[in-house]
């Protein structure tokens, strides 16, 4: 008798113990969703404020932009000092970091064709000052000129590939198939889907590429090039200025900038080199295009919100793209 109860003492010990155990993983995992919930709602929480901040930015950015526009409708003002200069804004908990730059100090990659929509031609011009970018940074030419070809491809309506391009064919044969735009690109990132852009290419064309929503060649506003965007002026010259010479024009530039685009051709170093006329209207001493960048800090966590911005010749500025992201 005793050991029969003695069996059950082991048995009930033994299923409180089981009981422990069980309410002990279910504990846990209770604490662990409770955690993940926590932190949803903390993620949650500071995208909403970052948004929010973010948007209060914008709206300023683009205001002084009107007021930049406004003050020189035919010239930007390069004071006060506005291209790359973080300004940066105090909030609780963290802090803002806003930076505006010139938005078209970059070869376009949609200047590619001509036209509007899904009506899209090839124009050579534009393929070749992509070649001039790509040697003026050290690309093979033979690589750039398939990039072009195949680049054009992609924008362009017809389906008749070019010499060294790519249309749909070209893709549909890949593990994951998909097939050209037809439109013009609203990312440079999209142009790592365009046969022979390898990591290497892509890395170093990346830092003086954009994709306006235009298919217009690049307008450079040649007071607010640095020296580190040479290479473009190499480019706009198809070679005949070197990378050392653009930078030696960039050095030499007015105090105020250049007062318009002939004062800009008549410097000695550029006087007699011969130029295509359209490259030559490419020169502008006006910005419409302006890139915004916001960093957010806020109770330890980060966000940065990108925006092309362009002003209208209607005294308007207005987002064409946003993103939470750097542009890659």
């Amino acid at each position: 008798m005793k050991g029969r109860r003695t069996e059950r003492q082991g048995m009930a010990l033994l299923t409180v113990l089981l009981l422990v155990a069980v309410m002990s993983v279910v504990a846990v995992a209770i604490l662990d969703d409770v955690r993940f919930s926590v932190r949803r709602t903390a993620n949650a929480e500071f995208q909403s404020q970052a948004q929010w901040y973010a948007a209060g930015v914008e709206n300023l950015a683009r205001e002084q932009i009107t007021r930049l526009a406004a003050a020189g409708p035919t010239r930007t003002p390069l004071e006060p000092a506005w291209n790359g200069r973080p300004m940066t804004f105090p909030i609780e908990g963290g802090n803002l970091t806003a930076t505006v730059t010139d938005g078209q100090a970059c070869f376009n990659l949609n200047s590619l064709v001509l036209g509007v929509g899904e009506d899209l031609t090839a124009r050579p011009l534009g393929a070749l000052q992509f070649r001039a970018l790509g040697r003026a940074v050290g690309a093979p030419d033979s690589r750039m000129r398939a990039i072009a070809d195949a680049l054009t491809d992609w924008l362009d309506a017809d389906t008749t590939p070019s010499p060294l391009g790519a249309e749909d064919g070209a893709y549909a044969g890949l593990t994951n198939p998909y097939r050209t735009g037809g439109v013009m690109l609203a990312e440079v990132s999209e142009l790592r889907a365009v046969k022979g852009v390898d990591a290497g290419t892509y890395r170093r064309l990346r830092p003086y590429l954009c994709a306006l929503p235009t298919s217009r060649l690049s307008p450079l506003n040649v007071n607010t090039l640095t020296p580190e965007q040479a290479p473009l002026l190499t480019m706009l010259t198809n070679g005949a200025v070197g990378p050392e010479q653009a930078r030696a024009v960039i050095a030499a530039r007015p105090r105020d900038g250049w007062a318009d685009a002939a004062a800009f051709w008549a410097q000695p170093t550029l006087a007699t080199v011969q130029v295509d006329l359209e490259a030559r209207d490419q020169v502008t001493v006006l910005t419409r295009f302006f890139d915004l960048r916001v960093d957010v800090e806020l109770g330890g966590s980060r966000a940065v919100r990108t925006a092309l911005l362009e002003a209208g010749s209607d005294g308007r500025v207005r987002t064409v793209i946003q993103r939470w992201t750097p542009e890659e």
